[in-house]
């Protein structure tokens, strides 16, 4: 069955790559949209909490490849940010993000490779307790990030897969 859903998806975009190489363009070319410049909030909102959401949850079902994969995301998430505003209220937030976040995500990421829930635990609520501080450290106190008690994701499963 996973075979038949791998090949109809791969048809489907083969399919949809060719049609769009293929198609001589008879629309009217559209007026120039404004440039999107999201906030440093909406980053944090789309980027940076799912993933240490998600990561938090990987760890606590001990999916360790899953937890290693979303440890990835979040770091390239926080690049993301940094990239996109570079400077937030004076300060420069690739050296901040990389201040605040290298020894607990590296922490974290030691505590994956160890595959050892309890270290994990320690590390990702140490990483939490840094996000907090960054957002005091902003005069953005009302935002309060904690340990995932359940599980928003309702279409995911974050159990390690049996094989």
């Amino acid at each position: 069955m996973a075979a038949a859903t791998a090949l109809l998806l791969a048809s489907a975009v083969a399919s949809a790559q060719t049609a769009a190489v293929n198609t001589p363009s008879s629309a009217p070319p559209a007026s120039p949209s404004p440039d999107y410049h999201p906030s440093l909030g909406d980053l944090m909102t789309m980027a940076i909490q799912p993933r240490h959401t998600k990561l938090g949850l990987a760890g606590q079902q001990m999916n360790w490849p899953y937890a290693l994969y979303e440890l990835s995301e979040l770091r390239n998430a926080f690049a993301r940010v940094a990239r996109t505003i570079p400077v937030y209220r004076n300060i420069d937030m690739t050296a901040v993000i990389g201040a605040m976040t290298t020894a607990p995500l590296s922490a974290v990421e030691k505590a994956i490779h160890a595959q050892d829930a309890r270290q994990f635990n320690a590390a990702y609520a140490q990483l939490t307790t840094v996000c907090n501080a960054c957002h005091l450290s902003q005069d953005h106190a009302p935002v309060v990030i904690r340990v995932p008690a359940s599980n928003p994701y309702a279409d995911q499963d974050f159990h390690r897969p049996v094989r």
